[in-house]
């Protein structure tokens, strides 16, 4: 019989640390570049998701779920709500805040242009694209262009994001 050693064995697994369980490496604002595209998955719209939506919205306008007062209005079927296809634009839905999460401070300001309708059936294809980073003594803004695609290829929603870093 052997007697037991004090050396811990080579082959030992590292301990487990939550903290640097991490999807992907941790970047800096020096990290990003002009050019960047961060994108979400496609998403196939369903009349599922509009109605969730609609309830957690309570925008209850017709246009959104009532197929014959979307024809007499000019609509060949019920319009997506416009803040549901933003709302695929948020930084969450791509790697983006995996990528700047222990730098991240806030969420300054978004705009959009809503270009084509959205029906239920449409895949949306989300990305976001750094456009600026302007640094700011410890701090920087980041500016990303906010775009929704269709499966048709067509921009039905065009837009801007700015998100406050820390730097260093």
């Amino acid at each position: 019989m052997s007697e037991p050693t004090a050396e811990p064995a080579t082959d030992a697994p590292e301990p487990f640390a939550p903290d640097s369980f991490l999807v992907v490496p941790a970047r800096s604002f020096e990290d990003l570049r002009v050019g960047e595209v961060f994108r979400a998955p496609s998403r196939t719209l369903t009349d599922a998701h509009a109605a969730a939506f609609q309830t957690v919205s309570a925008d209850n306008h017709p246009v959104h779920y009532d197929a014959e007062w979307a024809r007499r209005h000019g609509h060949f079927a019920p319009v997506v709500h416009g803040l549901q296809v933003l709302a695929f634009t948020a930084p969450g839905a791509t790697l983006f805040p995996h990528f700047i999460g222990e730098v991240f401070i806030s969420f300054l300001e978004l705009s959009c242009s809503f270009l084509k309708e959205v029906h239920s059936g449409d895949t949306l294809y989300p990305a976001l694209t750094v456009t600026a980073l302007d640094p700011d003594g410890d701090k920087g803004v980041v500016t990303t262009a906010a775009t929704v695609h269709n499966q048709r290829g067509e921009l039905v929603l065009s837009g801007r994001h700015k998100y406050l870093l820390r730097r260093g």
